[in-house]
């Protein structure tokens, strides 16, 4: 009886452990078809052996991911389960998803740069939300495509692998097939690990191309993007980060908006070197007369000189050498001109501060103050005349700082046009210290919109001051990485450059990737930054939000060729 019952399952299990080999085969020839969409997303290697790398490595990969496919899912269900039809159809769907998902993948990585991960969910549903929001009936429509597409493929798979069992047994194209395949394999990853010994760029960078291949590195990943030159990929192991090829030009602001609109108000932006407190927001909003908008989610990360950069220019730091070299004054202080609208800079200091030299050239009016006395006393503040006025503490003294916001915002209730005003730190002691959140204030009286609970940052004054205050938000005009505070809807990643790295913020995580492929955050329980694991789709995201600026000027350039 038990003789019976062995040799009742080896009879239906042999036949189906033959005839998924065979099904399993013709699904790597289609994962290796289907993942071309992956090369095209990438430049060709420049060398030969880049070329025979990739070439090799995009065989054998997809042709092992398949296989692995089947035996951690199929062969099992097999051996527990050898019913015919339960198993043909199981694998027919479980293979039909498993393409559909290795497109998706594609997808993802021709878009965003990265595969399908948790840690970017965020970006990942926002760009399919955005397709279909573009285009709901062809998403849809694709998709469906696709997907009977596939299924279908895999049904007439299944019956002609079942039905010609036989016949398929006697041939033997399939070992020559499978061989050239295990070929592959073995050269890819001895190429790799010669490469990866050697820092052979060309075959490096395309550790990321195809999914759960070679974990990169920061140094790689950066350099692929731009941020390293690869001509010297190693020599640059400790060089501060730079762009391999030539930044776009500033802007020139010829005409100052679309309309004729001459605000009647002032810009008021009170700037301290000291980091401000939640204590100090939720005070500064409780006696201001007007809208608050309180950033709770403020970043700034910079040392003070690039900071002030980042806030003027609204744009990352491994743009200011270039830029700062064009002596073209700043977009905001572009269109002020044109507007007649003067800019006076106001410095609370016993000293000349250092890191405004190279930008009091743009103000109308530089004046250095010991303390605030001149300012509080009197209506000084109240009969201020129209202009863009800064206010910056130098010294690290919170008392004058705040008595001086506290008569600012009394002054304004006795205003009839009521000011725009920006209240924030500026500028880090150590960079280590831009890894934490810098809560500002935006006071807003044009408008009654809800304070932001998305990411903002130094980048988005300028287009903040541009729309609200002078109604010019310019957005055909590549100028700036930042948004308008007053519109943002969406979560986004921010990120900014340092000498050693760069810093990436995300709406529950701030990370420093530096040079040496670090990953560090910040606690805020040990106050200190600590190890953190890789998280390369992260970095992406940073990487795209820092080339937006050259990216914009590249799409516009490539247009008017």
């Amino acid at each position: 009886m038990v003789s019976n019952k062995s040799s009742t399952y080896s009879k239906r299990l042999m036949p189906l452990v033959s005839w998924s080999h065979w099904f399993t085969f013709f699904n790597i020839l289609a994962a290796i078809l289907l993942s071309t969409f992956y090369l095209f997303a990438e430049s060709m290697p420049e060398t030969l052996l880049g070329k025979l790398y990739l070439f090799t490595t995009w065989l054998s990969h997809m042709g092992f991911l398949t296989f692995i496919g089947f035996v951690l899912l199929i062969f099992p269900l097999t051996l527990i389960y050898p019913k015919t039809r339960f198993i043909r159809a199981t694998a027919s769907i479980v293979f039909t998803f498993g393409l559909l998902l290795l497109l998706l993948d594609a997808f993802i990585y021709a878009r965003l740069g990265y595969h399908l991960n948790a840690s970017s969910s965020d970006q990942i549903i926002s760009l399919i939300q955005t397709q279909i929001s573009q285009n709901s009936r062809a998403f849809w429509f694709i998709s469906l495509l696709l997907f009977f597409a596939i299924l279908t493929f895999e049904l007439v798979v299944s019956n002609y692998a079942w039905k010609h069992l036989r016949q398929l047994q006697k041939n033997t194209y399939a070992k020559f097939v499978v061989f050239g395949l295990v070929v592959s394999f073995f050269f890819s990853h001895i190429t790799h690990i010669w490469a990866d010994a050697n820092l052979e760029y060309d075959v490096l960078r395309q550790d990321t191309v195809l999914p759960l291949s070679y974990p990169a590195t920061a140094k790689t990943l950066l350099t692929k993007y731009g941020m390293f030159d690869k001509n010297d990929y190693m020599a640059r192991r400790t060089s501060s980060l730079s762009f391999g090829k030539q930044t776009p030009k500033y802007p020139i602001i010829t005409q100052a908006c679309e309309t004729e609109f001459h605000p009647n108000n002032s810009a008021i932006l009170v700037l301290t070197s000291s980091d401000i407190s939640q204590r100090q927001i939720a005070q500064f909003s409780r006696r201001a007369s007007e809208n608050t908008l309180p950033l709770v989610k403020h970043i700034d990360n910079a040392l003070p000189k690039n900071s002030w950069f980042n806030l003027l220019y609204s744009l990352p730091t491994i743009y200011k050498k270039p830029v700062i070299a064009e002596q073209k004054p700043p977009v905001l202080f572009q269109v002020l001109a044109t507007k007649n609208i003067a800019t006076n800079l106001t410095v609370f200091s016993n000293k000349e501060d250092e890191s405004l030299l190279e930008y009091q050239g743009l103000f109308d009016h530089v004046n250095y103050f010991k303390n605030i006395s001149n300012f509080v006393v009197g209506k000084k503040l109240s009969s201020n005349k129209q202009a863009l006025h800064i206010y910056y503490f130098a010294e690290n003294d919170q008392y004058q700082f705040e008595l001086f916001v506290d008569a600012l915002l009394l002054a304004q209730r006795n205003k009839q046009e009521k000011d725009t005003i920006w209240i924030s730190g500026i500028g880090n002691n150590r960079i280590e210290n831009g890894l934490n959140i810098k809560p500002a204030l935006f006071i807003n009286p044009k408008s009654d919109v809800k304070a932001p609970s998305r990411l903002t940052s130094h980048f988005d004054l300028v287009p903040t001051l541009l729309s609200t205050w002078l109604n010019c938000p310019l957005t055909k005009v590549n100028h700036s990485v930042g948004k308008d505070i007053t519109t943002l809807s969406q979560s986004r990643i921010i990120a900014n450059t340092v000498d050693n790295g760069i810093m990436v913020f995300s709406k529950d995580k701030s990370v420093l990737v530096d040079q040496n492929g670090n990953f560090q955050s910040y606690s805020r329980q040990l106050e200190s930054p600590i190890m953190v694991n890789r998280d390369f789709p992260l970095m992406i995201d940073g990487v795209h939000f820092i080339k937006q600026y050259s990216q914009k000027a590249d799409t516009k350039d490539s247009k008017s060729d």
